[in-house]
Order: C-alpha cells, then sequence, then structure tokens
C-alpha cells in the first residue's frame, strides 16, 4: 500500500515526461499500480473547500502570497488537466535560484494548504507542482494553448487583489520573467573616460496582455519604466532611473 504522497511523486514523474517504466524503475513501484493511479487521480485531492466554488466566493486567504503566485503563474507557470478532473500546477524555477524555489513552494502551500507541493527535478530546473481540482478556479487564465495566444484578462476579484499587494504581484512576474542586472557604459570624468555601472531591471514577456498587466502594476506604485528591444517576438520592459530602481530594490530586489 502506497501512501498519497508516493502516488503524487510518481504520477509527477509521468507528467513531466518520463515513461511508465522509466518511473517503475527509478520508484520500484509496479506500472500497473501507477497506471491505476492515472486512472484515479481523484483521490490526489484534498477536501478543503476551494474560495472560489462557495455559494458566496471569496478571494483566497491570503492576499500577498496569491499575489505572488499569480506573477509566478503568468510568467512561467502551467496549468494542465489530469483525468478525474485534477488540475496539475506546475511553476519552472531555474536551479540557479534556490531561495525563489522556496518562497514558490511557500505560497502555493498558502493557497492550497491541503494538497502537497512537490518538485520535479529536470535539467537546470525544478517543477514546483501541485495537484487540485481547483487550480482553474483560482487561476480562471487557465485555457487552451500559449498565454501569448489568448487574451489574459484578470477578473475584478484578483484586480482587487492585485491593487492591494502590487508589490507582490509585481515580484512574482520579475522573479518569472525578470532580472536585475548591473550595465555598464563609459563617462568622460575630467578628461579621463572612465567605466559607470549602474543596475536596471528587465522583464520581457510574449504576452501583449501580461505586458500590459506589468506594465499598469509599475504605474500605479510610482516605477518609470521604457519599452526595450524586442526579440524573437518578446517585447522587453526595462527600469532604469535610479528613483525607480531604488523603489524596485526595496519591494522586490535580485534574485536568490
Amino acid at each position: 500500500m502506497y501512501d498519497a504522497e508516493t502516488r503524487r511523486q510518481a504520477l509527477a514523474l509521468v507528467a513531466h515526461g518520463q515513461s511508465l517504466n522509466s518511473v517503475s524503475r527509478q520508484t520500484g513501484i509496479s506500472r500497473a499500480a501507477i497506471r491505476s493511479w492515472q486512472l484515479r487521480p481523484g483521490s490526489l485531492d484534498r477536501t478543503m473547500p476551494c474560495p472560489r466554488c462557495g455559494a458566496v466566493p471569496r478571494p483566497p486567504d491570503d492576499a500577498a502570497a496569491y499575489a505572488y503566485l499569480l506573477g509566478l503563474y503568468l510568467g512561467d507557470g502551467c496549468i494542465s488537466l489530469l483525468r478525474g478532473g485534477v488540475h496539475s500546477l506546475r511553476i519552472a524555477c531555474s536551479d540557479t535560484w534556490p531561495g525563489l524555489i522556496e518562497v514558490c513552494a511557500a505560497s502555493m502551500r498558502a493557497i492550497r494548504p491541503d494538497n502537497k507541493v512537490m518538485r520535479v527535478r529536470s535539467e537546470g530546473c525544478q517543477y514546483v507542482t501541485a495537484y487540485s481540482k481547483h487550480w482553474p478556479c483560482l487561476f480562471p487564465q487557465h485555457g487552451r494553448g500559449k498565454k501569448h495566444e489568448r487574451a489574459i484578462v484578470l477578473e475584478l476579484w484578483q484586480q482587487e487583489i492585485v491593487d492591494a499587494r502590487t508589490w507582490d504581484f509585481i515580484r512574482g512576474l520579475i522573479h518569472s520573467d525578470g532580472c536585475r542586472t548591473v550595465n555598464w557604459t563609459t563617462r568622460l570624468i575630467d578628461g579621463q573616460r572612465k567605466r559607470y555601472e549602474y543596475p536596471r531591471y528587465f522583464f520581457t514577456n510574449t504576452s501583449t496582455d501580461i505586458i500590459g498587466l506589468f506594465t499598469g502594476a509599475l504605474d500605479t506604485v510610482g516605477v518609470e519604466w521604457k519599452s526595450a528591444n524586442q526579440s524573437r517576438g518578446a517585447q522587453n520592459i526595462s527600469v532604469a532611473r535610479r528613483a525607480s530602481v531604488a523603489l524596485m530594490d526595496i519591494h522586490v530586489g535580485p534574485k536568490y
């Protein structure tokens, strides 16, 4: 008899593209058992009520965690339907930033505390993953196809959370599809050309709607930004003015 955690780990490996044979060899679990769990994934979802499914829908209790997780989802997240109506939420996190992985997992637990959060390793990254029937309720931006090929519009209750926890939303977006870098140039000082370094933030996404959500959030908190160069259809947003970078450093900071 395998516990729920063992079942989740095995199904997560299959969901990330490994064959039943491969997962069976890694875990020692028979292919028949794994296949039966695929047919009955509903048991993976716990009984905690969904705040959006009640007679009177309400927002998630932890607004800060939700705003941050929403930013991560819009950048590097994916919701997939499994059998039995269960969905998996996966956030791709680079191994370069272990602190980000921890915060992502903590935010996911805060939104669905009764659902186990797992980390599935892949080359150079980890997929922070949790199963629930209610991820589409909590992230109604889920749909068929890639995000940049469909409309991404926040519902009123989501916008209210973003308005109240704007910095958490910005931090989630930067932690997914953004970065803090140090650029340099040269200046002529007292007749000598000297190197001058300055920090700046970038956010890159191929969805014009997600770009609009990001820049709208920056406008709300008074951060100045400008469009930078475009690459392969993606749009780059730059924050370089000293006062705006200082604000970003207080509330966002570099990945860690």
